[in-house]
Formats: structure tokens, sequence, C-alpha cells
């Protein structure tokens, strides 16, 4: 297994809708692995396909167990509630903008052999199954937002929430 390197916005590539995936054999098995160590080593929550550099659809999710979700020609069954909060993205690294998403979404998928499945997500797992899915067909969350978030709005709005800044960056360093 490898790490691959993170497309970062302005590459066109990013903006391209995937392809299917119809082959499940050890090509896509060592797409999905590389990712797993990307993202592991990125300590994002989600990574799709294009952001390394395959325009196939293919993403993964960490779910609220900490474990890692592949979703093979991931479609979104059913989106309820709402949601609105700091997003980021690993191709836009260290800005965050306001997005709003679904609470609660289901979807459907394959796994790395080609059966299907479903599965549910709340809160952040919500957020990432829309926002890694949207990257298939080539859109990112800039999309969405009126504009990024200063350094201070973000520590804001994760003190108000009770939260930890993202990647350690709590106010006490």
């Amino acid at each position: 297994m490898a790490t691959r390197k993170i497309v970062i916005q302005g590459d066109e590539l990013l903006t391209k809708k995937c392809r299917p995936v119809t082959e499940f054999n050890p090509r896509l098995h060592q797409l999905l692995d590389d990712m797993a160590d990307t993202l592991e080593e990125a300590q994002g929550a989600g990574l799709a396909a294009p952001q390394v550099g395959i325009l196939r659809r293919a993403v993964l999710v960490i779910d609220d167990d900490d474990k890692v979700m592949e979703l093979i020609n991931p479609e979104i069954l059913l989106q309820e509630g709402e949601q609105t909060g700091p997003e980021g993205c690993l191709s836009v690294p260290g800005k965050f903008g306001m997005v709003t998403r679904p609470n609660h979404v289901r979807v459907r998928a394959q796994d790395r052999y080609g059966n299907w499945f479903e599965a549910e997500g709340e809160g952040l797992v919500a957020r990432c199954f829309c926002h890694e899915i949207e990257h298939l067909d080539g859109h990112l969350y800039t999309e969405h937002i009126d504009r990024f978030l200063t350094d201070e709005e973000l520590e804001a709005y994760y003190r108000e929430q009770g939260y930890e800044m993202p990647d350690g960056e709590d106010e006490a360093e």
C-alpha cells in the first residue's frame, strides 16, 4: 500500500464527471487501499478517487466508529433534515466555509467485490456522503459557500459548539 498525491483545487481533473466502476479486481483493491493510506495520512474524514487523480466512482468515508467505509458507484437514496457547519476539503487545504447539508443520508453502493449494500449516516457522516459523492460529479464544497471563514471565525464556531479545532489546532497551542 502507498499514499497518493492529493489533487488540489485549480486542477481541472476535479471538475470532471467520473465513470462508473465496472471491474472489481485487484487494481480497484489497490486503489482503495492506497486511498485509505492517503486518507489516514492526511487525517481527513473522506476521500474521493478524483482527489487522487482517478476518474472512477469510488469514495471513502470515515464512519462514527472511525472505520473506513468503501463506497463504489454510490448514490444517495434519502436525505432528511438540515445541518449547517464549517466544511473543508483535502483538495482545498487549510480553508473552510459554512455549508448546509442534510443531517441524515442513506446511500446505496457496491463494496470492493461488487456486492450492493446500503449505509446511513447522520451529522458528519451524512455531510461526508454528500461531499464525497459531489466530487464524483466534478463539484467542490466551495460551490456552496459565500466566502471562506477566517481562522478566528472558525475557532469561535468550534468554541461555541464545544468542539476541538480540526487537526488539533485548539487555542491552547
